[in-house]
């Protein structure tokens, strides 16, 4: 089964260099100290929670992402033959890479809420932390797409398409990858950026 109606063009480049965003940049969104979703920092905050059991939970830390409106809004279709970056990675820096990746993008102009991460093995570690609050908080999050969202694949059908898509293979089968990445192709309007081996992702193709 073919992941665009043509052929897709793909491109790839190593940990380091800058990637693509494959279109003209939107003005750079006005950010506070908040870091993206990264096993190093911090995810956005949330109210302080209540319960029976104990006084309330402290809120996280950071500050969420201010930026220009997701372009997501204004662009619901596909492009024709969608742009698909490879950025060299192992199963264990893939998601590493892939969090390197947003901040440039970010770093380029890119809207925080225009990006959508997602996984093959374990869950970002940023959308463990969201779940931990429930599921509820953490979906509400994708529909308010005031920042960069990460799920795993198994829950792709459950997010919206985005300008940008990551997919960062860091785990699990050759069959469970290869249907990630059409999957993943589907919700990117402007470009595909897988970061995994590239062998086994042009294998996959």
């Amino acid at each position: 089964m073919p992941l665009t109606p043509e052929e897709p063009q793909i491109y790839e480049s190593v940990p380091g260099t800058r990637a693509s965003a494959g279109a003209s940049r939107t003005p750079q969104a006005s950010r506070t100290a908040a870091p993206v979703p990264s096993p190093r920092q911090a995810p956005r905050p949330a109210p302080p929670r209540t319960d029976s059991k104990g006084p309330s939970t402290p809120g996280r830390p950071g500050n969420p992402r201010q930026g220009n409106p997701p372009a997501s809004a204004k662009r619901a279709s596909p492009a024709a033959t969608a742009r698909i970056h490879l950025v060299a990675a192992t199963d264990a820096t893939a998601v590493e890479v892939a969090d390197e990746t947003v901040d440039k993008l970010l770093d380029e102009g890119r809207a925080p809420g225009e990006i959508l991460l997602l996984t093959t093995g374990g869950n970002h570690p940023w959308a463990e932390h969201e779940l931990s609050f429930g599921e509820d908080s953490y979906w509400r999050q994708l529909t308010d797409a005031e920042d960069v969202f990460c799920a795993h694949t198994s829950a792709v059908a459950r997010t919206t398409q985005r300008p940008i898509v990551l997919l960062a293979v860091n785990g699990g089968t050759d069959p469970e990858a290869a249907a990630a990445l059409p999957a993943a192709l589907e919700k990117a309007t402007e470009q595909l950026i897988v970061c995994g081996d590239p062998d086994r992702v042009r294998g996959l193709l």
